[in-house]
């Protein structure tokens, strides 16, 4: 791999060769000011489909011009740990367009105090932590011409706060509702995902991810909290004592900060009777966040209700797709057959967010107008066809590891 023609504002880079097995990832110039990054032709494929660029903590927007001069293009791009950014942006042969999200650079320093963020060793030198913006471009036929970069101070975050069903998973074939939930919103508004596998809502708290948030958000930012699924299989816990104990204490930090904490309750799991009705593997732990939503007079999307009808609707069989289930050898190093009734596919993480999304739509009016306006509406009772969602796969870790929790 080569550099050429390198300036701090604008840095053109050809790439000869591929290195490692998988992916070829470079980087430019710490960021100092807005800058255009212009790919040479060929340089980004299937199998080599990352950007790596160094950048400080912030937020910033990303423009991605896409499209080739000699053929048509379809070009998905994720950020950092898998983040979806854009779905399936389409051009004809010599056809370009340009597109704008905004992204969250963080990493596990806390500015002002001699705390970090207690990283778990799969996220340590994680795309998700380090000082550096990763850009995936994948899909049938991804062109990718020139990225440009600008820091972006006054951009709205949505936090995110909870476990592996929320956090951006970084191996295939896993995926959550939060690392999906970044497409649906238009420029200007970033979601900054905290959440970690196997995590629960004192785990969070003594990590200081709880902390890092809020040190980060501004009056009017959003707190996303969803926990339940590891809360309910701690020793000397309960759902209307400590679990609620400790919502409480989130709200009541982030209502200090003037931010806006909502609560939601876990989704169920894919727990099927011999009858083919739908099992409640939670118990009262998703009453215990509506209750707190009710005290405290905070938004509560029910998401436990909600993926309710969601999987009830898919039934038995189909909802598998939604969830990990896969024969042995279907994926690099995977041995064994994959049948995971908690962590979600990339389609079910993608129907999960839809679900959020449309919980938006009704509960957080004030958030919904930044959506996308490809957004869509979704009735979870009628759920999308697997087979039209086709989320490219990132390229596949050197270990298949099942995310922490269930």
């Amino acid at each position: 791999m080569r550099i050429h023609s390198f300036s701090p504002m604008k840095t053109h880079i050809k790439i000869h060769g591929m290195l490692g097995v998988l992916f070829c990832i470079f980087a430019v110039a710490a960021y100092s000011a807005p800058q255009r990054i212009d790919i040479a032709p060929g340089s980004i494929t299937s199998s080599s489909p990352f950007v790596s660029i160094d950048l400080p903590e912030g937020v910033y927007d990303v423009t991605v011009h896409l499209g080739s001069p000699d053929a048509a293009s379809d070009t998905t791009v994720k950020a950092e740990n898998r983040r979806l950014m854009l779905e399936s942006v389409k051009t004809a042969k010599g056809e370009t367009t340009a597109r704008t999200f905004t992204v969250s650079v963080h990493t596990p320093d806390i500015p002002g105090s001699d705390k970090k963020v207690s990283l778990k060793p799969n996220e340590i030198g994680a795309a998700n932590w380090d000082s550096k913006l990763t850009l995936e471009f994948n899909g049938p036929s991804p062109a990718v011409s020139a990225i440009e970069i600008a820091r972006n101070e006054t951009a709205l975050n949505v936090f995110l706060a909870g476990d592996s069903t929320v956090t951006d998973q970084q191996n295939e074939p896993w995926a959550s509702w939060g690392q999906m939930l970044p497409r649906f919103f238009a420029p200007g508004t970033v979601v900054a995902n905290y959440a970690q596998s196997g995590l629960a809502l004192g785990s969070f708290h003594r990590q200081n991810r709880l902390e890092k948030i809020l040190n980060t958000l501004r009056p009017g930012d959003y707190v996303f909290i969803q926990f339940g699924h590891n809360d309910m299989k701690e020793k000397n816990g309960g759902a209307f004592t400590t679990y609620a104990g400790n919502l409480r204490e989130y709200v009541d930090a982030i209502v200090a900060k003037k931010g806006k904490p909502v609560l939601i309750s876990p989704m169920y799991r894919r727990r099927f009777d011999k009858a083919g009705k739908l099992q409640n593997t939670h118990g009262d732990y998703p009453a215990a966040v509506r209750k707190v939503a009710e005290e405290k007079n905070v938004p509560f999307i029910d998401l436990h209700t909600i993926s309710g009808r969601l999987f009830t609707a898919l039934g038995v069989e189909k909802s598998k797709d939604a969830f990990v289930f896969a024969p042995a050898n279907t994926y690099p190093n995977q041995p064994n057959a994959l049948a995971d009734n908690s962590h979600f596919s990339n389609y079910g993480a993608y129907e999960l967010a839809r679900c959020i999304v449309e919980a938006i739509r009704v509960q957080l009016p004030e958030l919904a107008v930044r959506l996308a306006p490809d957004a869509g509406r979704f009735n979870p009772e009628h759920p999308d066809d697997p087979k039209k969602i086709a989320i490219p796969s990132s390229p596949s870790a050197a270990t298949l590891e099942k995310p922490e929790g269930s």
